[in-house]
C-alpha cells in the first residue's frame, strides 16, 4: 500500500463519522500522488502527510445565551487551527444548525490549501456553531455572538488566530463579535475580518469572493480561447458569493439566468435582476421565491433544480455537495463548458471526475473561490499599517491574485503531465508551499 493510501486509512480510522473531512482528505491527497511518489522517502520519514492531516489544534466548547423569551439556550462552538506553517491561522466563521467537527475540519483542510495559493502569509483554520441566526432577533445574535466570543477570545489574536465571516456571519455578526472581543482584552486588533468601514474593515470585501470567482473564471476560459461575454451562466445560492458573482458575471457581459436559496430557485431567461436580489436577501432578508412579485415571467420551483438549466457555465455558489452526479450529467448533456466552484467543495468527487472525463473545465473552489480571504489577509495587511485602501485599490489587488492562482494553478498541472486538470494544479501548488515550509521548520 501506497504512502498516500496509508494516511487515508488512518484519517478515517481515526475521525470516524466524518464524511466531509474524509471527502476532503481523499480529493486533495488521491491529486498529490505524483508530488508525493516523487519524495515519498523524505515525507514518510518526516511524516509529513500525518502532520498535515491532523489540526494543530481542535477546540470545542459550550455557547449559552439567553433567547427573548428568557429562556436560556445551549450551542457547542468550535474552532479548528489546522495549520500555521506559513501564517497565522485564517478562516471564517459558520453558523449553521449542520455544524458539526466534521464539517469545520473538512472547510479547515481545503483553508490549507486555499490560503496558501494565495500567496500571502496566512495558515489554514476554521470555526462556527450549530446556532442558526435565521429566525432569531437581533438581540439574540447579539447574545450568541457575546458568550461565542467570551471563550472563543482565548485562542485567537491578530497574529495568532484571525477568523473572518462565513454562513451565517455577516457584517452584524462579526461587528458583536468584535465588540465583545475589544471589550475582554482591552484591545483594537485586526483579530476578524470582515469588520464595518467604520472600525477597520476593507472596501471590496463583501464583494470578494465572487468578483474573485469571476475573474478567476475569466482567466480560465481565456487561457482555454473562451470568452465569457454573451455566455450563459447557471448561479446557485443568493448569499454574498452568488449575488456578487452574478454581479461581475453581467458586467463582463454574460448573462445569469438563475439563483437559490435552501427553499428553493429561479429561474429568468431574460437575466436575474440582481437589484431586485438586493433587496430581498440583503436588505430583508427574505426568500428567494419573493423575486416573482419583482419579475412575474421568472419562474419559481421548490427544493433543487438548478443544474437542470441550460447554461454555457455553472457557478455552485451555496454550500457543499449541492452538484452531485446526475447533476454533472444533465449539465454536460445541455453543454455546459465550464464549471466553477463559488462554494466550498460543492461539487462532489464522483461528479467532479465526471465533468473533468467529459471535457468540461473545472475551478475548484480552493482556488477560484480564493478571493474572499485574499481581501481578509488584505484588510489585516491595512490594519497592520493603520491605513485604507480605495475600492478600486483592493479591487486591483484581488484581480492580480486570482490571475496568479489561476496561473499557478495552470503550470503545476501542466508540470506533472496533466494539462487542464486545475484541481491537481491547485492542490500541488498549494501544497508545495505548506510542505516546504513544514519541512523547514523540523518537528
Amino acid at each position: 500500500m501506497g504512502y498516500v493510501d496509508e494516511v487515508i486509512e488512518q484519517v478515517i480510522a481515526k475521525n470516524p463519522g466524518e464524511p466531509e473531512f474524509h471527502q476532503a482528505v481523499k480529493e486533495v491527497l488521491n491529486s498529490l500522488r505524483p508530488v508525493v511518489d516523487a519524495h515519498e522517502e523524505e515525507y514518510r520519514r518526516e511524516a509529513l502527510l500525518e502532520r498535515l492531516v491532523e489540526p494543530e489544534r481542535q477546540l470545542k466548547f459550550r455557547v449559552q445565551w439567553v433567547d427573548d423569551q428568557g429562556k436560556a439556550q445551549v450551542n457547542t462552538g468550535y474552532r479548528v487551527q489546522f495549520n500555521s506553517a506559513i501564517g497565522p491561522f485564517k478562516g471564517g466563521l459558520r453558523l449553521r444548525d449542520n455544524v458539526n467537527l466534521g464539517v469545520i475540519k473538512f472547510l479547515g483542510f481545503e483553508q490549507i490549501f486555499k490560503n496558501s495559493l494565495t500567496g500571502l502569509p496566512i495558515g489554514g483554520g476554521k470555526g462556527g456553531s450549530d446556532f442558526d441566526p435565521k429566525g432569531k432577533s437581533d438581540r439574540e445574535i447579539m447574545a450568541f455572538c457575546q458568550s461565542f466570543m467570551t471563550e472563543l477570545c482565548k485562542y485567537i489574536g491578530a497574529d495568532v488566530d484571525v477568523p473572518a465571516g462565513d454562513i451565517g456571519v455577516g457584517a452584524r455578526e462579526i461587528g458583536y463579535m468584535f465588540g465583545q472581543y475589544k471589550k475582554i482584552k482591552g484591545v483594537f486588533e485586526g483579530v476578524l475580518t470582515g469588520k464595518g468601514l467604520t472600525y477597520g474593515g476593507s472596501l471590496a470585501r463583501t464583494e470578494a469572493t465572487g468578483y474573485g470567482l469571476v475573474y478567476f473564471l475569466d482567466e480560465m476560459l481565456k487561457h482555454n480561447g473562451v470568452d465569457i461575454k454573451g455566455k450563459t451562466v447557471a448561479v446557485s445560492g443568493a448569499g454574498n458569493v452568488a449575488i456578487y458573482a452574478t454581479e461581475k458575471a453581467q458586467q463582463l457581459g454574460a448573462k445569469v439566468v438563475t439563483l437559490s436559496d435552501s427553499t428553493g430557485w429561479v429561474y429568468d431567461p431574460e437575466g436575474i435582476d440582481l437589484q431586485a436580489v438586493k433587496e430581498i436577501k440583503e436588505v430583508r432578508r427574505g426568500r428567494i421565491k419573493e423575486y416573482l412579485n419583482y419579475r412575474p415571467n421568472a419562474q419559481y420551483t421548490d427544493g433543487k433544480g438548478v443544474w437542470s438549466v441550460k447554461c454555457d457555465i455553472a457557478l455552485p455558489c451555496a454550500t457543499q455537495n449541492e452538484l452531485l452526479l446526475d447533476d454533472a450529467k444533465a449539465l454536460v448533456a445541455n453543454g455546459c463548458i465550464a464549471v466553477a466552484e463559488g462554494a466550498n467543495m460543492p461539487t462532489s468527487i464522483e461528479a467532479t471526475e465526471y465533468l473533468q472525463q467529459n471535457g468540461v473545465l473545472f475551478a475548484p473552489g480552493k482556488a477560484s473561490n480564493a478571493g474572499g480571504v485574499a481581501t481578509s489577509a488584505l484588510e489585516m495587511t491595512q490594519n497592520s499599517e493603520r491605513l485604507s485602501w480605495t475600492f478600486e485599490e483592493v479591487d486591483a489587488k484581488l484581480h492580480d491574485i486570482m490571475v496568479n492562482i489561476f496561473r499557478k494553478s495552470a503550470e503545476a498541472a501542466e508540470r506533472y503531465g496533466q494539462p487542464k486538470n486545475y484541481v491537481l494544479g491547485a492542490n500541488i501548488a498549494g501544497f508545495e508551499k505548506v510542505a516546504n515550509a513544514m519541512l523547514a521548520q523540523g518537528i
